[in-house]
């Protein structure tokens, strides 16, 4: 039923599925013919508190280059400025 919502052929679901049961972010059932697929919650959540410190990481990482971006175009236009004067 998954393999059917989604827009990749099945071997790639199957591979998707393999990479999370690996990884603990759910676990597999088997009915008859049938693996039947559920969300680990625990795991989720050990994944969300470990994208939310990367994602604060990154967001001063990144804050602190567009500090230094904009500190380079400042002095960049300051720098035309002063030779901008010096050739008058």
């Amino acid at each position: 039923e998954l393999a059917d919502l989604l827009p990749i052929a099945r071997p790639g679901v199957s591979r998707h599925l393999r990479v999370l049961r690996t990884a603990g972010l759910v676990t597999v059932d088997t009915d008859a013919q049938f693996r039947i697929y559920s969300l680990d919650p625990a795991q989720l959540t050990t994944l969300d508190e470990w994208l939310r410190a990367r994602s604060e990481q990154w967001a001063q990482r990144l804050g602190a280059l567009h500090t230094e971006i904009a500190r380079g175009k400042r002095d960049s236009v300051s720098t035309r400025h002063i030779e901008s004067k010096e050739a008058s």
